[in-house]
């Protein structure tokens, strides 16, 4: 049984950070995901893009970093915004009313052509 992996990479651009995540967020990888958000409020970065088009798997763990680090960011005045959320992951936010996390509400991936279509809309 191998171990949930997560790649978690920062570009910065001037006062905007793009994180980029690639595999799994879990209970084991959260945290990676919360120490990537926290350094770029400790940066002063007023404006963070979450690309999650590599993101295989969520769970509640990973949607409360998300949370928490939204709040944050709003008390502080800074933005937080996740960009192509896998459908499933899309499914949760959406049943959890937190569809204010994503850059474009009720717009996805589809998984077989890469375009992106609206939530409800066949792929």
């Amino acid at each position: 049984m191998s171990l949930p992996q997560l790649h978690v990479s920062r570009h910065d651009h001037a006062d905007r950070t793009l994180i980029t995540l690639a595999g799994e967020i879990d209970l084991a990888t959260a945290p990676l995901v919360r120490a990537a958000l926290a350094a770029c409020a400790r940066d002063g970065v007023r404006t963070v893009d979450v690309d999650l088009t590599a993101v295989t798997f969520c769970d509640a763990f990973g949607l409360n970093v998300f949370l928490a680090a939204f709040q944050h960011s709003t008390h502080a005045r800074r933005v937080l915004q996740l960009h192509y959320p896998p459908p499933v992951m899309v499914r949760v936010i959406e049943i959890t009313g937190s569809g204010f996390l994503l850059h474009e509400p009720h717009v996805v991936r589809s998984p077989r052509s890469g375009v992106r279509a609206a939530v409800g809309e066949a792929p």
